[in-house]
């Protein structure tokens, strides 16, 4: 495995998303006592939803799967900003909270949520781990099918 997160991130082809204003009257992140609180991030591309609907409806659960890990990558991208672009600042992501709009019966939550959860580990290796809830709603900002959210500790400088 490659040795930061950057680099890792550049073997996988992916490219950190721009981070766009939050809409409201919030922030993207908010460091408190060496933790990083990363507001909920949407599947959004530059700042444009690339993924639309429920899941069970007119979302399949792999392309819920991928929304999952594009929300992801926006986190990340919120992290890379709270570390000023050093990544391997990130000691352990400490928990992520994963929604997922969709129908009644789709009861498949969890696998659609580990496509955050699969990210995080490819990414930061065992430094990705952490715990996590998954929970299907009835509808979510812009008509996405997946939000994430992060806590994630930095290391002591």
């Amino acid at each position: 495995m490659t040795s930061t997160p950057e680099q890792r991130l550049e073997a996988l082809n992916l490219v950190l998303p721009k981070v766009t204003k939050p809409a409201g009257n919030l922030l993207g992140f908010k460091i408190d006592r060496g933790q990083v609180y990363v507001s909920g991030q949407l599947p959004l591309e530059d700042g444009t939803v690339k993924y639309a609907g429920r899941v069970g409806d007119t979302v399949s659960e792999d392309e819920a799967y991928m929304a999952a890990k594009l929300a992801c990558l926006n986190v990340i991208s919120q992290l890379s900003l709270a570390t000023d672009g050093n990544l391997g600042r990130i000691e352990q992501i400490i928990k992520v909270s994963g929604f997922v709009s969709c129908t009644p019966d789709f009861t498949n939550i969890p696998s659609v949520v580990n496509g955050a959860s699969d990210l995080f580990v490819e990414v930061f290796g065992t430094a990705g781990t952490h715990s996590r809830f998954a929970i299907g709603v009835g509808a979510l900002p812009r008509g996405v099918p997946v939000e994430i959210e992060v806590i994630a500790r930095l290391r002591e400088n």
